[in-house]
């Protein structure tokens, strides 16, 4: 009696064993892709599932977003600047059978390809481009990865060109750049301002021609703060203008008319 329940212990024990080692559990954010014997069967998950020992083989693919820290990369911009550049990229894994058989390492093959991209996208711009259009280099880098990672089941979301370290020279010449722009707006917003006041003094003058009475005010206002200044102690005597109309009309009487005619 003890030996038959022996012998159906061990086949128990071995049984439970199995099944024990059969038992998986995937996470929500996890996918299993399965071969049995060898061959693509499934992809499984999330929850539990089965996986029949020494016949079926499972690889587990983590659908979470993965962030990438590019190496810094030597650039020669399109102008002969050298300069080192780094960036982070943002992807994920959406087809777990491509991520897995496409490709043998898809987190090594995305860190390698984003690296020469970098490269090759950065070096057909000049440097004032890679410091000021940083939205648009982003998006044609996220482009041409997100285009060559298809086939392997990768979609990446998002690129973004941390630094770009110059040389000191460089830095210096761009400071200098930067001065001399600000003097050349000075100067300009200067003859502006110049040519503005210069437009207002001609329409006040061609006011003033036409009303004789305005240039009488505008005397006696200069007369005024001349005198409440406290700086200077000059003496004013006042000038009708009707007699310097006088005085011109006078002098074109005298004038002799047929001067230069033939």
């Amino acid at each position: 009696m003890l030996g038959n329940f022996g012998v159906l212990v061990v086949p128990l024990i071995i049984l439970v064993a199995i099944i024990a080692m059969s038992l998986r559990v995937l996470r929500e954010y996890e996918r299993g892709v399965v071969f049995f014997l060898g061959r693509f069967q499934r992809v499984k998950g999330p929850g539990l599932i089965i996986v029949v020992p020494v016949i079926q083989q499972m690889v587990k693919v983590d659908l979470r977003i993965i962030t990438l820290d590019v190496p810094s990369q030597d650039v020669i911009s399109q102008d002969n600047v050298t300069v080192r550049v780094n960036a982070v990229l943002y992807f994920r894994v959406v087809d777990s059978e491509k991520a897995v058989i496409q490709v043998e390492n898809y987190y090594a093959a995305t860190s390698q390809l984003a690296q020469t991209t970098l490269r090759s996208v950065l070096g057909k711009h000049d440097l004032d481009e890679m410091l000021s259009e940083r939205d648009k280099l982003n998006n044609d880098i996220q482009g041409i990865l997100d285009q060559q990672t298809d086939a392997w089941g990768i979609k990446v979301t998002n690129v973004e060109i941390k630094h770009v370290d110059l040389d000191e020279s460089m830095i210096r010449a761009i400071a200098r750049q930067a001065e001399a722009e600000r003097e050349r707006r000075a100067k300009v917003i200067h003859a502006e301002g110049e040519f503005q006041a210069a437009e207002q003094l001609v329409n006040a003058a061609r006011m003033m021609e036409e009303s004789p009475a305005a240039l009488q005010l505008r005397y006696l206002q200069t007369m005024a703060d001349m005198s409440t200044s406290g700086k200077t102690s000059s003496i004013f005597f006042p000038l009708p203008m009707e007699l310097t109309g006088a005085f011109q009309q006078f002098a074109e009487h005298f004038t002799p008319k047929g001067r230069g005619e033939g």
